[in-house]
């Protein structure tokens, strides 16, 4: 039996209900979820709700799971208050660094575009999807080859522009939802703590400290961001966001006359 704490128990009550109201009732997605600052449908505020929505079953599953593992100790430690400021500071923190990295690569990817715009070339479009979208490579390979044949072909060139610009349109549009970025928060915070315990994991055929653990997960996330895999769907740097914003909390609340460690 897991022994939740009040602020625990009433995260994951929220959480639950309104992945229920977004998969059954109403679509919340659209206004509630984190979109890129370069979005028409961005809005401040979804720093906040984001963390309240869930893309499956699994994915509210994996972070309620963490949330129970791992939650109810450090608010029995820190005390109510402190813990809903630590989950909020490092859900809104992984949305920050999520949103930065995010309007870096679009940032890049809209000056990609307004270039080959002006001049549209079958290598140019080539060039554009070695960098930018290797996932349309192979479908489009048809395409390619035909629009290599005949360069100033109108209509080929009218399709390779719609392509990158609905391209920039769809990465813009791409929404983050998840309480992953404080999940991941409260995971490095334990691994602080209480560095020593240790956990047994289905993936792993023997105990492995918590230190350990959170330095493996850490460094697989920033791999995993850096690679970029988009067929994976998964917000990695907001998971780093949510660990590093933790790590930095933890550090200003050491040095308070208060300290919890």
């Amino acid at each position: 039996m897991f022994s939740l704490t009040p602020i625990v128990r009433n995260l994951l009550i929220l959480n639950v209900v309104f992945y229920i109201i977004d998969a059954f009732v109403i679509n919340l997605t659209p206004g509630f979820a984190l979109r890129s600052v370069l979005s028409p449908a961005f809005m401040p505020y979804q720093f906040v709700t984001y963390m309240f929505l869930h893309g499956s079953v699994g994915h509210i599953f994996s972070n309620m799971f963490g949330l129970i593992i791992f939650g109810p100790l450090l608010e029995r430690v820190w005390g109510a208050q402190r813990f809903i400021i630590f989950y909020f500071v490092t859900g809104i923190g992984a949305g920050l660094l999520f949103s930065g990295i995010d309007y870096y690569e679009n940032t890049q990817l809209q000056g990609a575009v307004q270039i080959y715009t002006q001049y549209p070339t079958p290598d140019g479009l080539v060039d554009f999807m070695s960098k930018h979208a290797k996932g349309y490579y192979q479908p489009m390979l048809e395409f390619l080859n035909k629009f290599e044949e005949n360069p100033r072909n109108e209509v080929y060139i009218r399709e390779s522009v719609g392509f990158v610009n609905n391209y920039y349109q769809q990465q813009v549009s791409i929404p983050m939802v998840g309480a992953s970025g404080a999940i991941f928060g409260i995971l490095m915070a334990f691994g602080l703590l209480f560095p020593n315990t240790e956990l047994f994991l289905l993936f792993f055929p023997f105990p492995i400290k918590a230190k350990y653990f959170v330095a493996f997960y850490g460094l697989y996330e920033l791999y995993a961001g850096i690679q970029n895999a988009q067929s994976d769907n998964v917000a990695h740097f907001a998971h780093i966001g949510g660990m590093l914003f933790a790590f930095i909390l933890l550090k200003i609340w050491s040095t308070d006359r208060n300290k919890f460690f």
